[in-house]
């Protein structure tokens, strides 16, 4: 590869790097080039881009991007999956396709912000609802103690007005 080349490459995949919101770094050994075709094509549908990256030129632009702590990741076949959205979309996805196949692709560790996570943590990232469902679940949690005090100051009123019809109902019978 010339020199130029390996410089244009590493200038994208530093951009890359800091243009994702969160990245999954993944052993891809033993994946046929037909598997390969198949997991980009579904990552690919989800706005996951997934590219398999020499690791000097990785080194590099991890240096370049400030990510210094990523460079002990970039050891054996690395291929990463780079999502742009939802920080937990790759490793959902990677997670998945793992789980739903027999395939030999396994999760090395991940990157989220400046920070570098584990495999657990990126399965357990994989685990987290969706950010429609973890929004919805933060508001009721707000909404609940405004919910029990309207229930507290409203059940005297509900009491007194549940005699009420009682003594109405008692006078209409007489």
């Amino acid at each position: 590869m010339a020199r130029e080349q390996k410089i244009r490459i590493v200038d994208e995949l530093k951009e890359t790097i800091t243009g994702c919101s969160a990245a999954v770094l993944t052993d891809y050994q033993g994946l046929s080039a037909s598997e390969l075709t198949i997991l980009r094509r579904k990552l690919r549908e989800l706005n996951i881009e997934y590219r398999v990256v020499k690791n000097t030129l990785a080194r590099f632009a991890a240096e370049k991007a400030n990510k210094d702590f990523l460079v002990s990741s970039f050891e054996g076949p690395i291929a990463i999956a780079f999502g742009y959205g939802d920080v937990a979309e790759p490793a959902r996805a990677i997670n998945d396709y793992i789980k739903g196949s027999d395939s030999r692709l396994s999760i090395k560790s991940g990157l989220l912000g400046d920070r570098l996570l584990t495999a657990d943590e990126v399965v357990r990232l994989a685990s987290l609802p969706q950010r429609e469902v973890l929004i919805a679940q933060v508001l009721a949690g707000m909404q609940a103690p405004i919910t029990g005090l309207v229930n507290c100051l409203a059940s005297p009123i509900r009491g007194f007005m549940g005699v009420l019809q009682s003594r109405i109902k008692q006078l209409e019978e007489n």
